[in-house]
């Protein structure tokens, strides 16, 4: 497989994002929005979702392999647009698995670099799946650039599922919200910012804000993604150049595609052709 990349080093190719379901198509809208002159692949890997309750191993292998499918596919930088892959896989597969030339991205350092930025009282909440949430990602990051701060953090497992099955503004979806939220502030009267770590979350905003008290800001990690990503190819042309060019988008799923275009739709704002992958 590696002499496959080495051979083909230099060509260009599109950029890969990939997530585990649905989710980080909201992250691939802001880059799309941000950066629309490039070419994009993403790949969901919707046949063995939900990555946030399993295993760090099982997330690794996973995540390696719709890497590696991506690397097949062209791509020479991918954007693990998935907090759990980002929280459990990326570093691994940086550090043991990259073939030359290749380059891998999460979302968990754009959020957490800027944050400062945001935050007065260097008190902020982080509202995720249980993965995420034990990997404890969001606090090691941010201790890393901001040691002032303090994270607080609340797993919200049925967040996910509210909106994979279109119940984002049921009754089931106000329940569930509020009683997050209300468990996450009661852990710091003092938090100013909650950052949504999860992908899926800025489907729910209307509610979050509903029941979240005026004075405290809330980040979704898309345009944050999206502003980062554009910061790193003006830093690093040689993997800019290295990106193809002319605005070409395609969707794979390693499930049903007929299933995935219906619902990534609600996720990525317009309607989206998909085809069937095996990785």
């Amino acid at each position: 497989m590696n002499s496959t990349f080495e051979k083909d080093n230099n060509a260009s190719g599109p950029i890969g994002i990939f997530d585990s379901g649905y989710g980080g198509l909201t992250v691939f809208k802001e880059i799309h929005r941000i950066l629309p002159q490039y070419n994009y692949i993403y790949l969901g890997d919707n046949a063995r979702v939900p990555y946030g309750t399993r295993s760090f191993q099982t997330v690794y292998e996973y995540t390696k392999e719709c890497v590696f499918k991506l690397f097949d596919l062209g791509c020479n930088l991918v954007v693990l647009a998935c907090n759990t892959a980002s929280a459990k896989a990326l570093r691994t597969i940086q550090q043991q698995d990259l073939p030359p030339g290749k380059k891998i991205l999460g979302v968990i350092r754009p959020t957490t670099e800027s944050i400062d930025q945001y935050t007065k009282t260097n008190k902020i909440g982080i509202l995720a799946t249980q993965g995420t949430v034990l990997s404890d990602s969001y606090k090691i990051e941010i201790n890393k650039f901001h040691p002032k701060i303090e994270v607080f953090q609340h797993a919200c497992p049925f967040w996910v599922p509210l909106v994979e099955n279109n119940e984002i503004d049921s009754l089931g979806a106000h329940y569930f919200v509020k009683n997050d939220i209300e468990q996450l502030l009661t852990q710091s009267k003092e938090i100013d910012t909650i950052v949504l770590a999860c992908t899926h979350y800025p489907l729910l905003l209307p509610i979050i804000e509903k029941y979240t008290p005026q004075g405290i800001q809330i980040l979704a990690q898309g345009e944050l993604v999206a502003l980062s990503l554009a910061d790193y190819l003006q830093r690093h042309l040689e993997i800019e150049k290295k990106c193809s060019r002319g605005g070409d988008l395609q969707f794979y799923t390693t499930d049903d595609p007929r299933a995935f275009e219906e619902k990534a739709e609600i996720f990525f704002g317009q309607k989206v052709h998909a085809a069937n992958i095996k990785v």
